[in-house]
């Protein structure tokens, strides 16, 4: 699928709403529909990109403004003392359910290891 047809283009453009959290030039945060932790904020690119694997030199000054701002949104929903973790799934194996790079900011709890 093409990231342009995706419920995230969508809610960059504003047709679907979203309980935001962050929005600056570069990226947009917002609440998971359907968290799996307590607190679980999904960061997104304003630009499409399809998914980690899409990622080229030109994304790399959005990319990095969305890592640098990860630690403010762990501020804006609580979680930054107590920690929190990153997740980045890539395509079919890797369960991406959207075609539209994301990054889950999970927190509110203690997270277990392995991951996987």
């Amino acid at each position: 699928m093409d990231p342009k047809d995706t419920i995230f283009a969508k809610i960059v453009a504003g047709t679907i709403p979203c309980k935001k959290v962050y929005e600056d030039e570069y990226c947009l945060a917002f609440h998971d529909i359907n968290p799996v932790a307590p607190v679980h904020v999904v960061l997104i690119p304003k630009t499409p990109i399809g998914g980690i694997d899409d990622a080229q030199e030109s994304h790399a000054e959005t990319l990095g403004k969305m890592m640098v701002n990860v630690p403010t949104i762990a501020k804006l929903v609580g979680i930054s003392e107590s920690g929190y973790r990153l997740v980045v799934n890539e395509g079919l194996n890797g369960q991406q359910s959207v075609r539209w790079l994301h990054i889950h900011v999970l927190g509110g709890r203690q997270m277990n290891w392995p991951p996987g």
